[in-house]
């Protein structure tokens, strides 16, 4: 959002499509390029993603969605673009646009071995970031550059060089979701999948392991080293408390809670099931529980009630407000206007490319 001068000390909100670019101006540009009309052709070709989704879309807003999915499905091709879609997207998006959906760590691989030269990644910074840093080759474009992330913004460089003064000689763990330039100054990365792994594939009795404190937290208690934490916490999942479990406990006594290694540990003791992003899924598409809740973001509970249809969810979630900032809208605006894009310098490419490597390396947990 830009803010104008006006005179007398009035100020004008002017609303923006990413970081860049004013709405109006935008929406004009895409008018004047694309057909945005929702005809019944469009309506026939879009026709299969909406019955898909349709349970967790309102019917008044598909005649805006439709066209733009239409169109970014032909631009892609047109342009060579692979688009990424993690699972805090609106189905919308998950459903409608996407040509890979995963976490993290499983979109950067599949940019990595994927053919197109562009990469458009329905996500946040650290994601695109961790994107670049393992398809160096291909121009990845996050659709409005102000999705960032508390978690990530919540250490920098120098608050770990400090640590690594404080504790010298102790190896350093980056969760994947921090910024590049976190990761350059860090030993190995971690995903919330293989974090024990890492862990205890390190040297010495001690660890630093950073930003999330929860899943560090969690992470000591199923390993004999000692954990030094950062104070991070994930805006999503750490926001739930085990209060919130014994109210669903209360009036739902039959329902299936789910939750992320980045909940504070009295969640994950109080809930049935704990483990990452996939996992999460896999535990429901094994126990099929008739009834069940995700305690993480509201448009994984929308994608995965879309993926398994004969579960019931119970709505408990969060919303994430950087997530949110990717729209259909601004995807489209993105592959006409080839932005954003994200480039990271090659001092800090090389180390942080080096930390996530390791961990690749070490881990055996499928990612």
């Amino acid at each position: 959002m830009i803010l104008t001068l006006l005179g007398f000390g009035e100020v004008s909100a002017v609303q923006l499509i990413n970081s860049q670019t004013p709405l109006d101006e935008a929406r004009a540009i895409l008018a004047g390029s694309f057909d945005l009309k929702f005809t019944k052709a469009v309506e026939r070709v879009t026709a299969r993603i909406y019955d898909r989704i349709k349970d967790r879309i309102p019917e008044i807003e598909w005649p805006v969605y439709a066209p733009l999915i239409l169109q970014i499905n032909r631009v892609k091709k047109e342009k060579d673009a692979l688009i990424l879609a993690h699972p805090f997207q609106s189905p919308q998006i998950y459903w409608g646009v996407a040509d890979m959906t995963g976490d993290t760590l499983q979109l950067a691989l599949a940019a990595q071995q994927a053919r197109q030269s562009i990469v458009v990644q329905a996500g946040v910074r650290f994601m695109a970031e961790t994107t670049k840093l393992l398809a160096p080759r291909k121009k990845v474009l996050l659709p409005d550059g102000r999705a960032g992330d508390a978690l990530a913004a919540s250490i920098t460089p120098e608050d770990v060089i400090a640590l690594r003064g404080q504790y010298p000689g102790v190896p350093v763990i980056a969760y994947i979701s921090s910024s590049a330039a976190t990761k350059a100054v860090s030993d190995i990365c971690c995903t919330a999948a293989n974090a024990v792994e890492i862990v205890n594939s390190l040297p010495g009795d001690r660890v630093i392991m950073l930003p999330d404190q929860h899943l560090a937290r969690n992470t000591a208690r199923r390993t004999s080293k000692k954990i030094i934490a950062w104070a991070g916490t994930d805006e999503v999942h750490g926001g739930f408390a085990a209060a919130d479990i014994a109210q669903m406990r209360q009036s739902h006594p039959d329902t299936k809670i789910i939750t992320h290694p980045e909940a504070h540990p009295d969640v994950i003791a109080a809930a049935d099931f704990s483990g990452d992003l996939a996992a999460m899924v896999d535990y429901l598409r094994s126990s099929k529980p008739a009834r069940a809740v995700l305690l993480t973001e509201c448009s994984m509970s929308d994608n995965t009630a879309i993926e398994l249809p004969e579960i019931e969810f119970m709505r408990g979630g969060s919303i994430s407000s950087n997530m949110k900032r990717i729209t259909l809208e601004n995807i489209l605006w993105s592959l006409h206007t080839m932005s954003e894009e994200v480039t990271i310098s090659p001092e800090l490419a090389k180390p942080a490319r080096a930390a996530v490597q390791r961990m690749l390396d070490a881990s055996k947990v499928r990612v």
